[in-house]
């Protein structure tokens, strides 16, 4: 009993207590993040809200609830203000991309961080300088390349800008989950008769799911809200993408906006966002610490 008694005391004396200032840090941490969720939480739940309202009683009585709800505003802003068109266009240019990117990307941080070539430390830094490369020094050049090879103003043009843009990162970022898989079961394929191909395709691409579905968030999300780009080298209205057309429908009745039809727009295109994100949460929680680096 007596044995049992040190043992407790001892292990007790061993834990380090939480000192004054880390429950202060706690507390100002949870407050700081319960500060910044209703920043973010109560402006979507206002447009949502809005979004069942007319214009009328959105500017008579901007915070009360819809005296009716009804999704009229959702179907206004699909047919009439053509929401389902840039919707359409945004799936496909948003989704090549990504496919492509992916795949790109992948491909290229394998190569990287698993064979020994002449060169490949510079191409793994010139993939790092385009990270840091503004997008808004590229618009003119890009604009004239476009230009002359028939693309500007299409939406395989813009498919490929998207593509360019978002490739750094990918290398960048899967660049280390290839780094730290084993090098055995490579060497275990080989022996068995698999050739690179199949080796990539069926056993390395497997292993480095959690950063490619990572790494694929990231970039949906960013491919998604991407303005500038469209905006400078998609000019033409029929083929606008979901930022560009949420632009014009805001500003092309100047103050005779429908603000209900315009909230229901807003929602429209946050809403795969976060589908996108709910869905995927855990593979990327999951994969953020196996992305170190060494």
């Amino acid at each position: 009993m007596t044995a049992v008694t040190t043992d407790e005391s001892v292990a007790t004396e061993s834990r380090s207590p939480w000192t004054g200032g880390d429950r202060a840090v706690e507390a100002t941490s949870h407050a700081l993040l319960t500060i910044w969720s209703i920043i973010v939480i109560v402006p979507f739940l206002w447009v949502l809200l809005s979004s069942f309202k007319t214009t009328k009683e959105i500017l008579a009585s901007p915070f009360s609830l819809p005296a009716h709800w009804s999704f009229d505003n959702y179907v206004n802003a699909w047919t009439d203000a053509g929401i389902r068109h840039f919707f359409l266009n945004t799936v496909i240019v948003v989704g090549a991309a990504l496919v492509l990117v992916m795949l790109l990307g992948a491909m290229c941080a394998y190569v990287l961080a698993r064979f020994a070539f002449r060169g490949a430390l510079f191409i793994y830094y010139a993939m790092l300088a385009g990270l840091t490369f503004p997008i808004f020094l590229a618009i003119v050049p890009l604009f004239f390349i476009l230009k002359n090879g028939g693309l500007l103003n299409t939406l395989p043009g813009l498919i490929m800008v998207y593509v360019a843009f978002a490739l750094p990162f990918t290398v960048f970022f899967l660049y280390a989950f290839f780094k730290t898989l084993p090098h055995e079961v490579y060497e275990a394929a080989l022996i068995d008769g698999a050739g690179d191909w199949r080796i990539f395709f069926q056993i390395m691409l497997p292993m480095a799911r959690p950063g490619i579905a990572a790494v694929a968030i990231f970039n949906f999300l960013g491919l998604w809200n991407q303005f500038l780009l469209p905006v400078a080298l998609n000019t033409d209205p029929n083929r606008y993408v979901l930022t560009q057309g949420m632009a014009e429908f805001a500003s092309q009745a100047g103050y005779a906006v429908d603000f209900g039809a315009l909230f229901a727009a807003v929602v429209i295109t946050v809403v795969p966002v976060l589908v996108v994100y709910v869905i995927f949460q855990r593979r990327l929680e999951g994969s953020v610490s196996q992305g170190t680096f060494r």
